[in-house]
């Protein structure tokens, strides 16, 4: 049972014995509104019963124009739908359309047309749709665990596939399913929902950094994609494949810190620097392998830009002292 069936009840049971309570015509009719009211997040609650509520009025005093001119004909219904919808759509509130035909459909069943008829279904509204706002804005249910779970879960699922690159890299026929990728994607599009979600329930000043976060994953797998398919050129054991392969293992540790640490960063450009003093190479076969293995630099370091323009850096100094640590693992 999902927790919006629970709200959906409770704010049901709500609108009935309010309206039974205060003595209004068709409490029922309140908890059906209150049904139609319920949504998942506090913003879009509130942007749907506004939209709701207008729709409603605006239906109902077409109705009642309708009505008064043509009777009480089921062929009217046909007349009011197709004159109300288009212009309750014009009007910005096409969402309500389902709620708004609610209660006209009622006014056409108690073939009446007066103002305590109008007072009565606006009563109805309010209270339907009142009920719904209230439970809605009572309680949400907390997202935090359930991000930073998904969120330590991306990491090291990262964290693995750069493991993988790296040693592709020292051995080129070794096989890799890379089912690490599709389940790294899945988890980032499922955090980035809930993320979403989170912030809509934040009315003032919402927290959006859960969004960035996943926003930035999401555009780090497709630089990830790219590395592969330049991997997949490297066929052959390389000097420069294994310098490569430990900017990965390095990378592999620092997808894991919250802050930007910056150390593959540094140890990339040292490598680039390398790789310019080396000589040129000698066949065909080690140039096409030595060039992927740059393009592979190049799409590493679009991949550190991400992480560094997302990711809150680490002190200058704490950088220092790790890239002296990795420093001479490349040399």
């Amino acid at each position: 049972m999902g927790f919006r069936v629970i709200k959906t009840a409770i704010a049901t049971l709500m609108a009935i014995f309010i309206a039974d309570f205060a003595g209004v015509a068709g409490a029922n009719s309140a908890g059906l509104l209150a049904i139609l009211g319920v949504d998942v997040t506090r913003k879009r609650s509130l942007a749907s019963i506004s939209a709701r509520f207008f729709a409603s009025i605006l239906g109902l005093l077409l109705a009642f124009g309708v009505f008064y001119f043509f009777g009480f004909h089921i062929w009217v219904l046909a007349i009011y739908i197709l004159i109300a919808f288009p212009l309750i759509a014009r009007a910005g509130f096409k969402e309500g359309i389902v709620t708004s035909s609610v209660v006209v459909f009622r006014v056409f069943g108690g073939a009446e047309i007066s103002w305590h008829v109008l007072l009565t279904q606006v009563e109805l509204l309010i209270i339907g749709l009142g009920s719904a706002m209230v439970v809605n804005f009572l309680y949400m249910p907390k997202t935090e665990d359930k991000l930073l779970g998904t969120r330590r879960e991306v990491d090291a699922l990262f964290s693995r596939i750069f493991q993988e690159i790296g040693a592709t890299l020292r051995d080129p026929y070794r096989l890799w399913d890379g089912k690490e990728l599709t389940e790294a994607a899945r988890l980032v599009e499922e955090g980035h929902a809930i993320a979403k979600r989170a912030a809509e329930n934040q009315m003032i000043s919402p927290n959006e950094a859960w969004i960035a976060y996943f926003f930035m994953r999401k555009e780090q797998l497709s630089r990830i994609e790219g590395m592969l398919e330049l991997i997949a050129q490297v066929y052959q054991r390389m000097p420069q494949g294994e310098f490569a392969a430990v900017l990965f293992d390095r990378l592999s540790v620092d997808v894991n810190q919250e802050e930007y640490t910056g150390v593959t960063e540094q140890m990339l450009a040292e490598l680039e620097e390398e790789f310019k003093k080396m000589e040129l190479p000698s066949t065909r076969e080690e140039f096409e392998i030595r060039s992927a293995i740059l393009q592979l630099c190049r799409e590493l370091s679009l991949y550190l830009a991400v992480s560094k323009k997302n990711k809150a850096p680490i002190p200058r100094m704490a950088a220092n002292q790790a890239r002296k640590r990795n420093q001479a693992t490349i040399k």
